[in-house]
């Protein structure tokens, strides 16, 4: 069987760090589209598909956000399996039906989701497990059909409609991405300093585990290609 071929859709608009940290931990053949570049995906001659995060919001109007949704639809319509990651995880929500909205404060840092639901792509995690999030934004609303699986007390983290399956968190990140991102927030800056003060070796190693749910997926992905093989 042929390695995966996943749709990398960067969202981000620096994307140097994210093209780094997904193409660490997808053990996949990436075709990497860097959509605020102009840069599109013309086909679905894919096994699969993944959504980055980005600093824009899923409501916002432009012209490559529409866009992107667009292929997502109809990438979801083909039964293409799909995952997205916290921008990515709200714009598929959106797509699907469900509902997008701004939460008035950050939720940054390492935190602990739970499981509220089994799923595969949950599987080998256990009941809670650590993540760095860092977002404004959220899924307040879930599409009809799909599932929540994961959840804390700032609300939905993680969904699954069909084929796709939506992460709020940030799996993919290294120690430096985190610090990069938690030093450009426009916060106070003791938030900032408690938020670095907890980016260690230790909190890291324990947030990696969350790093499995890109191996569950790509799991899904090669379970699909051998089932049309």
């Amino acid at each position: 069987m042929t390695r995966p071929r996943i749709a990398l859709l960067n969202t981000a608009h620096t994307t140097q760090d994210t093209s780094r940290n997904f193409r660490r931990e997808l053990d996949a053949d990436l075709v990497e589209f860097r959509l605020t570049d102009g840069d599109r995906p013309e086909g679905f001659e894919y096994d699969g598909f993944v959504v980055t995060g980005s600093r824009s919001a899923a409501y916002d109007d432009d012209e490559w956000i529409r866009a992107t949704k667009a292929w997502c639809r109809e990438a979801i319509d083909r039964g293409l399996p799909g995952l997205g990651i916290c921008f990515g995880h709200q714009l598929l929500a959106d797509v699907l039906g469900g509902r997008v909205e701004a939460m008035g404060e950050y939720e940054l840092g390492y935190r602990t989701v739970s499981r509220v639901a089994d799923d595969p792509v949950l599987e080998g995690l256990g009941d809670e497990f650590l993540v760095f999030t860092t977002h404004s934004d959220a899924v307040v609303e879930l599409p009809e059909s799909a599932t929540l699986i994961l959840e804390n007390d700032y609300g939905i983290h993680g969904f699954r409609d069909g084929n796709v399956v939506g992460i709020q968190a940030h799996p993919e990140y290294d120690i430096d991405s985190a610090r990069m991102v938690t030093e450009g927030k426009s916060l106070p800056e003791e938030r900032i300093q408690s938020v670095l003060d907890e980016i260690t070796e230790e909190n890291y190693r324990r947030a990696c585990q969350s790093k499995q749910v890109f191996e569950n997926f790509l799991a899904t992905v090669r379970e699909r290609q051998r089932a049309s093989a």
